[in-house]
């Protein structure tokens, strides 16, 4: 009997052990609305047995949404969450020794309403949610090999397009910005996401048209949009490390070398990376030249700014830090990122730091022909200008830029961002140019030895706050935006130029000899600040008010100073010297009505603003004081056809102002043979541009279309005078108002995918054209020039996991081109572009792949030989470990030796052909490491 008790008791002590042990699995996680982010309290959860669907577990959320279910065993669960008016949450998981709490983080709950202005494409994964006027990608919907990046996921993407530089096209228009969860990445650099980011790290890639900060914060629609990508990153991939390190060895010199890490915890990100190369592949993004170029001219920005700058060029033609593929590269950069959002988002911090350095060194050879109109006075007299240039450069660029945004929410009703970048730029220019003219007749005409050395230091500073509130009304807001910029620019250089003419029978008459040192001080600082107001006048109107006043001083003070009799620069030239002062005040306000109901939404208005010019000589002591009266009109049309197909119609006008160096009253004689002047009277001209596009998606044959267009024309342009002296064969060329012409341009843009279910490949086609007609004045005769192109492709893909992946394409283009003067000369012709890429996979972890173009350009009137380049990549790789994230790879570049460094273009009055040194043929051997330790659960809450 005692026995019997005690193997009882042993018993129940066993059976409630394996009871507590087979018994301590939960799920938890918390609901909220997917735009509010309201709590959901009391949201009904339930767990079901995956098996039958029979009711396991069921519990009410709490106050802040958060849920919690114990007590569960191993097994395979249906997760169903249900609250009034919204759509139910159902996901499918399973517990285990290996996962015994499955925290499914925070849901994200849709209401029915909501959910009824979304499509949603699916296939044996949903490929495609179109849900406003955003398009949403499922990456899982697309073949992601190991280790590939996010710019491979991107390529397979109907209606996007990325080119050999890492350029991405979406919708025919250029994608400016590649955010990561929402969040800027490395700032203004997209290829840092596309080429970086693992593309098995992706969950969602949205395409949109980013509003602005003011739209987005009141819901009115202000026109101000950039094209964008959002990578959406899946949760178990927010916690943990990822990175790169990749180096390689070529022959004739050429290497390679980059190292990236990321470490991400939740919200909070942190990267660095370093790159090295001459291979011109890595280290140059196709945005260098937004980086380190500015704006000319003055604009009014929608947000009723106003922005004021000179060229960011000196007299002499400073190096701008872009490599257009002229030249040997050397490129080194490297940068730092940190971005984090704490206690539930209400602060936000982005920012990065970034260095980098180019240096470029290359040869060009330049064949032109300047074309001159008829003197009826003389039949006889010389039409034609033959150069020949030989030019050897060696340019190099520092620069450093730290920038950082921090946001807070204020309260419910108010926000507050403040952003500052600071620019660092050094440069050097190195330029030798030996060049020969020739007449019609082939006789000599002018001979000349130049030589540039300028040296460039440049300081940029921007700041911008901006403050928004909303009231108790709906629709009810008021914003204010401040931004105050500096730039100062400091260039000393050298010009060395011996020019000899020669008379109709080739002997010598004359010798010109430029000696010259240059010194080029310009400052610019400006001042916006716009008051914005919008009122609600009934559900479907709103009126947005406006206010904005404005300040812009620049400062050029730009001296040539001739060599003396001691060999020192110190002779001061006045006719290539001059301090000019130009000064603007602006008074902006604005009116815009925003009309939106049902499928439709309205917004048209205008902006009126008055300007106050003050331009001052300093050497004459001349001022200068004007008053202008811009009209800023704009109006938008979008209607929703359905849930899959949108149409959206607009216009806008703009004045722009002439840059400080149009007017600027100084001769520049950096090309000795081709002179410019300043013009201080010049005034804005207008432009009127109307846009539209059309897209839509078929959800049964997985069809998509996209079509754009656009047209636009100037009144009062500003256009080029060049006269020539034909006995010398030196031009002079002057900006001027050309107010009784309208110079136009247009394009209008196709494209087209669809999938065939039956061989499962994917047909893109696109057509498209543009044109332009703009004028110019030739010895004071106006020049009117006409130009038209016509293109279209046709692309064809197919992916096979791990199997293989093949994309071609090609297209035809023709080119018609006439202009007033010289009519029995033109630019007509055809071409013929073609590109691919290729994967195979083979066995042992083995890649053998490839990529090339074709370019062909027929013969014209203007160029009697056709111009015909292929140009063929090829990799083999073989890849080790577990992951294959370790890859030994034997590449070539330009495996028919063909890319020629060549680029050729006419007009009426001008044919050029241009030669110059460009990276070619080689071979590289390089091993690259990729590494990842991320982890899932959900991040704790700060």
């Amino acid at each position: 009997m005692k026995f019997t008790i005690t193997a009882l008791v042993l018993f129940c002590v066993c059976s409630l052990s394996a009871f507590a042990q087979t018994n301590n699995y939960s799920v938890k996680g918390v609901a909220v609305d997917s735009v509010a982010n309201v709590k959901l309290v009391n949201t009904s959860i339930s767990v079901l047995n995956a098996k039958d669907s029979t009711l396991r577990k069921f519990t009410r959320a709490a106050a802040n949404g958060s849920f919690s279910l114990t007590n569960l065993n191993k097994g395979k669960f249906i997760l169903l969450v249900t609250y009034p008016g919204y759509a139910d949450y159902v996901e499918h998981f399973t517990l285990d020794s290996a996962k015994t709490t499955f925290n499914v983080g925070t849901i994200a709950m849709n209401l029915k309403s909501r959910l009824l202005k979304e499509v949603l494409i699916k296939g044996t994964v949903a490929a495609i949610k179109i849900k406003g006027d955003t398009t949403e990608f499922n990456a899982k919907a697309y073949t992601i090999q190991p280790n590939s990046k996010v710019e491979d996921l991107l390529k397979q993407l109907p209606g996007i397009q990325v080119d050999k530089d890492g350029k991405i096209t979406a919708q025919g228009q250029t994608v400016q910005k590649v955010l990561v969860d929402g969040e800027e990445f490395f700032g203004d650099d997209p290829t840092l996401v596309t080429k970086n980011i693992r593309g098995d790290m992706v969950d969602k890639v949205q395409l949109y048209d980013k509003k602005s900060d003011q739209a987005t914060f009141t819901g009115i629609d202000d026109g101000q949009k950039t094209k964008t990508i959002n990578i959406k990153l899946k949760e178990d991939k927010k916690n943990g490390y990822f990175g790169k390190l990749d180096a390689g060895i070529g022959t004739d010199g050429y290497y390679q070398a980059q190292g990236l890490y990321n470490k991400f915890k939740g919200k909070k990100k942190f990267s660095v990376y370093g790159v090295g190369a001459n291979t011109g592949k890595i280290g140059l993004s196709w945005q260098d030249n937004n980086k380190l170029g500015t704006s000319d001219g003055m604009q009014f920005t929608d947000d009723g700014g106003m922005y004021f700058s000179s060229s960011g060029r000196d007299e002499l033609d400073s190096f701008d830090g872009r490599y257009n593929n002229q030249g040997i590269p050397k490129a080194y950069t490297g940068g730092v990122h940190y971005d984090d959002k704490w206690k539930n988002d209400k602060y936000a911090l982005n920012t990065n730091y970034k260095a980098g350095s180019l240096e470029v060194d290359g040869t060009r050879n330049n064949k032109s022909q300047q074309n001159l109109p008829e003197n009826p006075a003389d039949p006889t007299a010389n039409r034609v200008i033959k150069t020949v240039a030989d030019n050897t450069f060696n340019n190099s660029i520092f620069r450093q830029k730290l920038d950082a945004t921090y946001s807070v929410k204020l309260d419910t009703t108010s926000n507050l961002k403040i952003s500052m970048d600071a620019t660092l730029k050094n440069s050097d220019t190195h330029t030798r140019d030996t060049s020969s003219s020739r007449r019609e007749n082939e006789s000599l005409l002018n001979t000349n030895q130049k030589r540039i050395d300028n040296s460039v230091d440049q300081q940029l500073y921007n700041a911008t706050v901006f403050y928004n509130k909303k009231f108790k009304k709906p629709g009810r807001t008021i914003s204010l935006n401040v931004s105050a910029g500096r730039t100062e620019n400091k260039a000393d250089g050298f010009l060395r130029s011996e020019i000899d003419y020669f008379d109709l029978n080739s002997a010598p008459t004359t010798k010109e000899i430029i000696d010259q040192r240059k010194t080029d001080n310009t400052k610019t600082s400006r001042l916006n600040t716009n008051l914005t107001y919008t009122e609600p006048i009934t559900k479907a109107l709103a009126i947005v008010f406006n206010y904005g006043f404005g300040l812009n001083n620049s400062n050029a003070d730009r001296k040539s100073f001739d060599k003396s009799a001691g060999g020192e620069y110190d002779q001061l030239n006045t006719l290539l010297s001059n301090h000019y002062i130009f000064n603007q005040t602006s008074n902006q306000g604005g009116i815009n009505f925003n009309y939106k109901k049902g499928k439709s939404n309205l917004r048209f208005g205008t902006r009126v603003t008055n300007v106050d010019y003050k331009q001052e000589n300093e050497v004459n002591n001349m001022s200068i004081s004007r008053n202008f009266t811009n009209w800023s009109p704009q109006a938008n049309y979008s209607y929703k056809i359905s849930t899959y197909s949108n149409l959206n119609l607009g216009y806008y006008g703009n004045q722009t102002q002439p840059t400080i160096d149009q007017l600027q009253p100084i001769l520049v004689n950096t090309d000795p043979l081709n002179i410019t002047v300043g013009n201080p009277n010049l005034k804005p001209s207008f432009t009127n541009s109307f846009y539209g596009y059309y897209n839509m998606y078929k959800v049964l044959s997985d069809q998509s279309i996209w079509l754009n267009g656009n047209y636009s024309f100037t009144t009062n342009p500003i256009v080029n005078n060049v006269v020539t002296d034909k006995t010398l064969g030196k031009s002079t060329s002057q900006s001027i108002n050309l107010p009784g012409e309208k110079p136009y341009n247009f394009s209008l843009n196709l494209d087209m995918s669809r999938k065939l279910g039956f061989a499962g490949i994917n047909v893109n086609a696109r057509l498209n054209t543009d044109g332009n007609t703009y004028f110019s004045l030739q010895d004071n005769a106006v020049n009117k020039t006409r130009s038209n192109t016509y293109g279209g492709e046709l692309g064809l893909s197919k992916n096979k996991e791990k199997k293989y992946s093949i994309y071609l394409s090609g297209g035809p283009n023709y080119t018609l081109a006439q202009s007033s003067l010289n009519k029995d000369i033109n630019n007509n012709g055809r071409g013929f572009n073609a590109r691919y890429w290729v994967q195979v996979y083979l066995p042992w972890k083995i890649e053998v792949s490839s990529d090339g173009q074709y370019q062909y350009t027929a013969a014209t009137q203007s160029f009697a030989n056709d111009f015909r380049q292929t140009i063929i990549n090829a990799r083999l790789s073989k890849a080790f470990l577990k992951s294959e994230g370790l890859k030994l790879t034997l590449s070539g570049n330009d495996l028919l030796n063909q890319n020629a460094g060549f680029t050729r273009s006419a007009s009426s009055t001008f044919i050029t052909e241009n030669r110059y040194t460009t990276i070619r043929r080689y071979y590289m051997v390089s091993l690259s490491w990729d590494f990842s330790g991320m982890g899932g659960g959900t991040p704790a809450k700060k």
